[in-house]
């Protein structure tokens, strides 16, 4: 295979997984905060991987809500990602870019019906200098 084809080759790959994220993403709805000033916890929940994966969402939004319906159909587009780690970087990646939390929690777990039942992930992510620990305090309870 010569440069050129390589070169090529890297081109249509990266063509190809720009075109999958714009698709992600247009299936991603989200409506605007009524509180945008104010520090609260929004949770979500849904399944990926027909299925494999479960989903749990927390966030403090700024701007922008996830829409509850679009969540799910968006997670429903995601099936055929190689590990529940891949998946979860995907959908920090897609949030931040949709949806610039001040702060984002996504948690994964295999489902029981799975051979991988038991394997997890967490994956936070938050915006420089924003913290507020009285609130994220109450994570486990939302």
């Amino acid at each position: 295979m010569s440069k050129t084809d390589d070169i090529t080759a890297a081109l249509a790959k990266d063509a190809a997984d720009l075109n999958a994220a714009l698709n992600r993403h247009a299936e991603l709805e989200t409506i605007p905060n009524p509180l945008p000033r104010a520090d609260y916890l929004c949770r979500l929940s849904g399944t990926a991987m027909e299925g494999a994966a479960l989903i749990e969402l927390r966030y403090v939004p700024d701007k922008l809500l996830v829409q509850e319906d679009g969540f799910g159909t968006y997670l429903a587009g995601l099936h055929s990602q190689e590990s529940l780690e891949a998946l979860a970087a995907i959908i920090l990646d897609d949030l931040n870019n949709e949806l610039v939390p001040r702060f984002l929690q996504i948690r994964i777990m295999a489902s029981r019906n799975t051979l991988d039942a038991g394997h997890a992930i967490l994956v936070e992510d938050r915006r420089p200098r924003w913290d507020n620990p009285a609130l994220l305090a109450h994570l486990a309870q939302i």
